[in-house]
Parts: structure tokens; sequence; C-alpha cells
């Protein structure tokens, strides 16, 4: 078994009303000995933007903004700018986000050259309704398709709201591999229950029409089902894939229902050097699950949510929202954590 060391909270709730209910599930971006750390801050109300740290090493915080680094302006975002991931590519940061506008739940993008001015590039998801999305999926090989797809669809069919073309599909956990492949951008994303992949040249081609033959062939694209009973109710994407001459490693999360709510676990998967969307392994176990008190009580209890990483020398540090209230790190050797994968069927 993999020695995992938790080394605790890095970051907490401050009384800046911005951040004064929760910090949580940052995106990291190193370089050399420094991390600029863009987290959730959460406000009384379960309003979100997006704060910012600066780290000397993997733990000493050097620097933290008393206001947002990104704030909500936009109606799509009006509620909150959650959750997001960093990656730089050709000399451009690019930072996904879900976009809350009080009702759905969307991948955004915003990029930037400093990490002082940013440009927001709009919804990166499809923008389709639950009827819509149905008419897609059900042309998909339904022994290829997990019934969970279709689960949002018939609760709010039950309800009588699937024909609300203002309710969108709930698609999150938007995340780039850290540099192009075969010269196309890849990021995952997480219609409910599992991890899709999605590659294309230009952001411009993210089209409608791009969406609905790619939901029509939706099969193709699904990267990562739930498969063990700890990741049995559904997953998402994590942290930026770590790539290692073996494959990628992708950080994720794995939740699964107990008769006392849901858990949230840290899952990890290996994927494909060149072909990401073929799985090599998984662990069957969790790379870490809530434990310590500051993971188990808190604003969901019960929840570790891994959202970004750090190298130093082969130690990997990984960057979590700790019970959607504080950030806390973890600590594994990448080389163990490899050689773990590499022992899986």
């Amino acid at each position: 078994m993999l020695t995992i060391e938790k080394l605790g909270i890095i970051l907490s709730p401050t009384d800046n009303e911005f951040e004064n209910n929760g910090v949580l599930n940052p995106g990291i971006y190193q370089e050399g000995n420094t991390l600029h750390i863009l987290y959730r801050a959460v406000q009384e109300g379960n309003y979100s933007t997006i704060g910012y740290a600066k780290t000397d090493g993997p733990m000493k915080v050097i620097e933290r903004l008393d206001k947002p680094l990104i704030n909500k302006e936009l109606d799509y975002e009006k509620q909150g700018i959650e959750d997001p991931r960093i990656v730089k590519i050709e000399g451009i940061y690019y930072i996904t986000y879900t976009a809350y506008d009080g009702v759905n739940t969307l991948g955004a993008l915003t990029t930037s050259t400093d990490l002082i001015h940013f440009e927001k590039k709009g919804i990166i998801t499809p923008q389709v309704n639950y009827q819509q999305y149905e008419s897609h999926v059900n042309s998909c090989n339904p022994s290829k398709l997990n019934p969970k797809y279709h689960q949002y669809y018939n609760l709010f069919e039950q309800i009588g709201l699937v024909n609300d073309e203002t309710r969108l599909l709930r698609d999150k956990d938007v995340v780039l591999f850290p540099r192009k492949i075969n010269g196309q951008f890849v990021f995952l994303h997480r219609i409910w229950p599992g991890i899709q992949i999605v590659k294309f040249d230009r952001w411009e081609d993210l089209t409608l029409k791009f969406w609905e033959d790619y939901l029509t062939n939706l099969t193709d694209y699904i990267i990562l089902d739930p498969k063990d009973p700890y990741e049995m109710n559904y997953i998402g994407a994590g942290c930026p894939p770590i790539e290692t001459p073996e494959g990628w490693v992708l950080i994720y999360h794995g939740v699964h229902e107990t008769t006392t709510g849901k858990i949230y676990h840290a899952k990890v998967a290996l994927l494909h050097l060149d072909q990401p969307e073929m799985e090599i392994s998984r662990l069957p176990y969790p790379l870490f699950s809530p434990t310590k008190q500051w993971e188990i009580e808190g604003v969901v209890s019960h929840t570790v949510f891994p959202t970004g990483v750090a190298l130093f020398n082969n130690d990997l540090y990984i960057y979590y929202g700790a019970a959607d209230k504080h950030i806390a790190v973890a600590k594994v050797s990448l080389k163990e954590l490899v050689l773990e994968l590499r022992k899986q069927p």
C-alpha cells in the first residue's frame, strides 16, 4: 500500500466578506519553488469568487490577497465562479472553472498572460437542455452507456422540469491537460456520472454543432465511469494530469453513498501518454479519504476534493478542499504512486 502523508490545512476562511464561509478546491500553478494558488472563496449565502495566495515551497504562504482575484461579472456566473483549475500552455494561463448562475452549473474559461489581467472566454461546455441531451444520447449503444447517464433527465421528467429550456445540462470539473497532445488541446469534464475527454484544435471549434455530434457519440468519449465501491455513485476529474514516462497520472474524486450520507474520496488512474482516452489502470482503493476532523466536519462533511498538484523533488503534493471549508495538503511519492498503478491489472 502507498504511504500518504497528510500535512494539514494551508488556508482557511478569514473575516474578509468574500471568503468568510469557506476556502476550498484550489487551482495550483508551480513556477520553480513558487506556487500560485487560485482558490474558490465562498461568501455567506454561497456566493463564490476566486481568491489568490502565493507560497514559497509547498506549504509556506507568503502572500494572500484580501479581495477576489477573479470576480463574478457575467450573467452565467452571477452566483459563483467555482472550483478553478489552472494550466499554462504556450505562454498563456488557462483557468477553467464552474460557472453557477443560481440554476445552471457549466464549464467556463478565462485566460491570462500575467495572472493579473483576465479575459473571460465564456461557456465551453454543451449548452443544451435535458430534452435535447436525452435525444442525443439515445443514439448511443445502450449496452455501452451507463444507465446513470439518463438519471437527471428521468428526475426532471418526474418533477415536470424536463421541458424547461433554461435548465441546462450540468457539466463540471473541466480540467485541461497541461500541454497540447498531438497538436490539440485536450480537456476532461464531467457529465454525470463519469469523466469524458474532449480534443480540439481551436477554442472556436466548440460550437453547438460540435457538442451535438459529441453527445450523439458520447460513449466514444467516456474515459472513466464509476467502477469500485469507493466511487460507485459518481466521479469527476480533479487535478490537471501529471505527465510521467509511464503515462498521465490523473487524480480525481470518487463518491459513494452511505447510510449517513456521501463520502468524497481522492482516487487515481493512469492514462495512455499519446492516447489519453485509454485507461491503463486505476487503483481499486482511495488514494486518501476523509479521516481528519477538518475533512469530516465542515460545510460539506466527509469530503476530500483534490484539484491541484505540485512536484518538489519526487514528492507529489496534492492540494484539496477539505469538507468545503479549508484547503489542505497531502504528500505521496510520485515514483511509488506510478509503480502502484503499474501493478494493477
